[in-house]
């Protein structure tokens, strides 16, 4: 599998962001979550590598199935 650096940033920059989930890195890159971690993994320092994955591990926001459970519907009615 050959990714070239410009990608590479953009995966990296994906996966650091909350609000981007690992399916919408897979429509975008087509890079399952493991593959991303391996990317992450190979090109951060372990320090970093370590933060993010202690970030990442248990967020709902990085899985839509699991966002779509924990977050109730926004409703307007309720803040006029």
């Amino acid at each position: 599998m050959y990714i070239m650096q410009d990608n590479i940033d953009n995966i990296i920059k994906l996966a650091w962001s909350d609000k981007t989930s690992f399916e919408k890195i897979k429509r975008i890159h087509g890079l399952t979550e493991s593959e991303v971690i391996k990317i992450m993994r190979k090109n951060l320092r372990s320090r970093s590598f370590k933060l993010w994955r202690t970030r990442v591990n248990g967020r709902t926001r990085k899985h839509e199935k699991k966002r779509s459970l924990s977050e109730k519907p926004f409703k307007l009615e309720s803040y006029v």
